[in-house]
């Protein structure tokens, strides 16, 4: 495999999604043409006190214009530095990284996402050509639903008090709307995922999850972002994988989690 190289990119757009997360279009016509839905990029501040990247999943890409969209929550340093960030500003940044989803062949397909684990799945969305049912799960208010819809999906809500759509989980929406699919595409939080995992099973569905882990090289070499798998790693001769390298997409069937 080739040497990902650094790229210099500029704030083309950046606008506020909610009162803590935001988006961010970068311009590099090199990045943009090879990003694909799943794939993360390693985004580096200009303050060089803070020395590592920031793992950051694409959410969108403009082809025509050779952008990537981050959807970002400023949760730290390194995030609130980039919600500062100016049109015309440059940052550096190493993308597309990781393998993402499997998508081509599926003819029916459910997408589910919670929390900021949407974001990853709106490109995703865009590149399904079949039938697309997207199921977000929310705390309270919903966010980013019309760009699903504008994507050509149905889309189904759920929040933890029933202020929007079902009361309750993401697997309580799936199980209300009786709903079927060839594969199932999903990122989010840990519970989440083990909750699709174990569906997945149950309904003989193709499931694929998107991790998230803390990472330090992006690139597969310091083994800080492993997860547990069923089978031995021809890197590390251990039960596990790297979620920068051989993720952050994954065959549930792939990872212990």
């Amino acid at each position: 495999m080739a040497r990902k190289v650094k790229y210099t990119a500029k704030v083309s757009e950046i606008s506020w999604i909610t009162e803590d997360v935001f988006s961010l279009w970068l311009e590099n016509k090199d990045a943009a043409a090879e990003a694909m839905p799943g794939q993360f990029a390693e985004l580096y501040c200009n303050d060089k006190s803070r020395l590592l990247p920031r793992p950051i999943s694409i959410c969108d890409v403009d082809e025509e214009n050779g952008r990537i969209r981050f959807c970002i929550r400023a949760v730290g340093a390194g995030t609130n530095e980039f919600s500062a960030l100016k049109v015309g500003d440059t940052v550096k940044m190493v993308a597309p990284l990781g393998n993402g989803f499997k998508y081509k062949d599926c003819k029916n397909a459910l997408i589910v996402g919670g929390g900021v684990g949407i974001f990853p799945l709106l490109l995703l969305t865009k590149k399904l050509t079949g039938k697309k049912t997207v199921v977000l799960g929310y705390r309270t208010e919903p966010f980013f639903v019309d760009e699903f819809k504008n994507a050509g999906a149905e889309v189904l809500i759920a929040t933890d008090d029933g202020s929007v759509g079902t009361k309750g989980t993401v697997i309580d929406c799936i199980k209300e709307n009786s709903l079927t699919a060839d594969s199932i595409f999903a990122c989010g939080p840990m519970p989440m995922l083990r909750g699709l995992k174990a569906f997945g099973e149950e309904k003989e569905i193709n499931t694929q999850l998107s991790l998230e882990e803390r990472m330090a090289c992006g690139l597969g070499a310091c083994l800080g972002c492993v997860v547990k798998t069923p089978d031995i790693d021809g890197h590390s001769y251990v039960n596990n994988k790297r979620v920068c390298k051989d993720g952050p997409v994954f065959e549930a069937s792939q990872v212990i989690i």
